[in-house]
């Protein structure tokens, strides 16, 4: 039976779920102001690292959705959330770009390449021999391995590029240590962001459009699950996997009511 008319807040993914190639799905501005006008806490989670919540807010705002940018929770931001966590005040190595050394910054992390606590990984384009040399040093010789996310490709308009993931495991294959990855499907990027907006798991409602990231982080955070069509997964996705959702939808739009609808309940 669904929970979703006991749901006080709500996280949701971005790319597939609200936004595709920079257009607004169907529904997604008018869940947003739902959400706004029944003032329910919520945030917007991506695993993309490369941005800060100011650059996504004004990309959600030029396809058309006002997004806050106090209402975007990144990889990069559950990441410096963990360090400061682990370490207040550490230092770091970082591959990636604004958003995880910005991110890292605000926490109070002093960036260095020498002899810091930390190698960081995040999302670039412009990924470097000499810095991926330095990060397998510093690794092989005792900073801790962490990354953003584990995504190991991303999309773009020619195909697929490599990722996060898939740089993180040159360096792992180089230096024989593997990273901690904070972005889902660690449930800890849920729970993160459960902690900024005060939210408690058993009234959380989660949006996805993958089975691999989503939707487990979300079980394995305890959230009421809903997977959108409207991205990566379809049924013969979600049939490969051995755990469902709460709810599969066809897209947010079945979301926008003011009172719950009847849905596929898992």
């Amino acid at each position: 039976m669904s929970r979703r008319d006991e749901i006080e807040c709500w996280l949701t993914d971005m790319d597939g779920v609200l936004v595709h190639e920079n257009q607004a799905l169907p529904g997604a501005a008018e869940l947003l102001q739902q959400w706004r006008d029944e003032d329910k806490p919520y945030l917007v989670l991506t695993n993309n690292s490369m941005f800060t919540p100011r650059d996504l807010s004004a990309r959600l705002l030029a396809s058309g959705l006002t997004v806050p940018e106090e209402s975007i929770w990144t990889s990069a931001l559950a990441t410096a959330a963990f360090l400061k966590s682990q370490q207040p005040g550490g230092s770091a190595f970082v591959i990636g770009e604004a958003g995880i050394t910005t991110a890292l910054h605000e926490a109070g992390f002093i960036l260095t390449d020498t002899n810091p606590d930390y190698v960081v990984v995040g999302e670039t384009r412009n990924y470097s021999f000499e810095a991926i040399t330095r990060a397998i040093r510093l690794i092989s010789a005792g900073a801790r391995f962490i990354v953003t996310n584990p995504d190991a490709t991303g999309p773009s308009a020619e195909g697929p590029l490599p990722a996060t993931g898939a740089v993180a495991a040159l360096i792992t294959k180089a230096c024989g240590k593997e990273p901690y990855v904070v972005g889902k499907p660690n449930p800890m990027m849920f729970r993160s962001a459960l902690n900024k907006i005060g939210a408690h798991s058993e009234n959380t409602g989660m949006i996805g459009d993958r089975m691999d990231t989503d939707v487990v982080a979300g079980i394995e955070a305890g959230l009421h699950t809903i997977l959108v069509l409207t991205g990566i997964s379809d049924q013969a996705e979600i049939d490969k996997y051995p755990f469902r959702p709460d709810e599969i939808l066809k897209g947010v739009y079945e979301l926008v009511s003011s009172e719950p609808v009847e849905s596929d309940a898992i």
